[in-house]
């Protein structure tokens, strides 16, 4: 885990990158906001029903960084046909 400043000129403003275990999703907090990074173009397989093909996953619910009491679980994918 690290941290990256926002601004040169905000010192006490800090924008954490988390890395979790999750597929394809890149997931980072400013403040109040939430913002996941997922590329579309990857593909991961056929999802455990065959149905679909998972392009991005949290794998389950998960803390959200700076903010642990809040959750998420995402599943992103595309029709198998």
């Amino acid at each position: 885990m690290f941290y990256l400043p926002l601004l040169p000129t905000e010192k006490k403003m800090y924008q954490r990158v988390v890395t979790r275990i999750m597929k394809n999703i890149e997931m980072t907090l400013e403040g109040t906001i939430l913002t996941m990074k997922i590329d579309i173009s990857k593909n991961f397989g056929p999802s455990k029903s065959g149905k679909s093909i998972t392009i991005a996953s949290t794998e389950g619910n998960i803390s959200v960084p700076d903010a642990e009491d809040v959750k998420i679980g995402l599943n992103v994918y595309k029709s198998n046909k």
